[in-house]
């Protein structure tokens, strides 16, 4: 990887992590498209590591909200909400990293989450709870085990799996979709914690460049998560989830495209 790959991989990561798109599916066609193949150990472990420059843009948006240290019951919450993750990634952690490296599978998913998309508010149009402070213990492990899905199927989305446990739940589009920002800081950082534990254990430690490139990716990603996630909320409380779905459906079939034509290898 080179630092305008680099570049390029955080701007896509800034993007797509916050919205209901798969920023999995993304990276990979983007990685593929830029030349980078799956048998590259330290892009996989990138790809992972800068999302905790995504999930810190999070904090500062929201330091009012997230940083209530007289508030036990709402890390309590997320707390309660990230062990159903944070089990399955460490028990599933070889088979899902196989997974990550089947783009045919991701497209496929990709295109299945669309379809909901599509339908999601019509099926989930009953809506009581506007704040996190509502959301009942139980309700927060009810979403946490909904995060597992996106675990286990890569292309789902992560935001899109909370988001949609949570309007199961009776809370509003922007309650859920804050909610899925506040859940993925644990769940990204222990993620993230544990790639890159992983990598330096395995590989003996990160060249000056490798750590230069993380520097530069989670920075890139950083700045961009700011951006797509106030537009996010904005357009979410607007427009709904529709329009995702059918960009969703679009971006499988282009994955799709992708494979048919050699462009990405399965």
């Amino acid at each position: 990887m080179n630092t305008i790959q680099t570049i390029i991989i955080g701007i896509v990561e800034g993007l797509t992590e916050f919205l209901p798109i798969s920023s999995t599916a993304h990276m990979r066609i983007t990685e593929n498209l830029l030349g980078i193949g799956n048998d590259n150990k330290f892009s996989l472990v990138f790809t992972v590591a800068i999302q905790l420059g995504a999930i810190l843009s999070v904090v500062v948006l929201y330091w009012k909200k997230f940083i209530r240290f007289n508030d036990w019951q709402f890390y309590a919450k997320l707390f309660i909400a990230v062990i159903p993750a944070l089990i399955v990634g460490k028990l599933l952690s070889e088979k899902i990293d196989a997974l990550l490296e089947k783009p045919a599978i991701i497209a496929g998913i990709m295109i299945g989450g669309g379809i909901v998309f599509l339908f999601i508010e019509n099926i989930f149009n009953k809506h009581s709870i506007e704040s996190d402070e509502k959301i009942s213990f139980l309700a927060a492990l009810k979403i946490g085990f909904f995060q597992c899905l996106a675990i286990l199927f890569p292309g789902l989305s992560r935001s899109a799996a909370t988001i949609i446990g949570g309007m199961s739940l009776k809370l509003t589009r922007a309650a859920a979709a804050e909610f899925s920002f506040f859940l993925a800081v644990p769940t990204m950082l222990a993620a993230t914690v544990y790639k890159l534990y992983k990598f330096n254990h395995e590989n003996g430690g990160f060249s000056s460049e490798e750590l230069k490139q993380l520097i530069i990716g989670n920075a890139v990603a950083f700045v961009v998560a700011m951006i797509a996630i106030k537009f996010f909320i904005k357009f979410l409380q607007k427009h709904g989830f529709k329009i995702w779905g059918f960009y969703r459906i679009l971006v499988g079939l282009f994955l799709l495209l992708l494979i048919n034509k050699g462009y990405i290898t399965t």
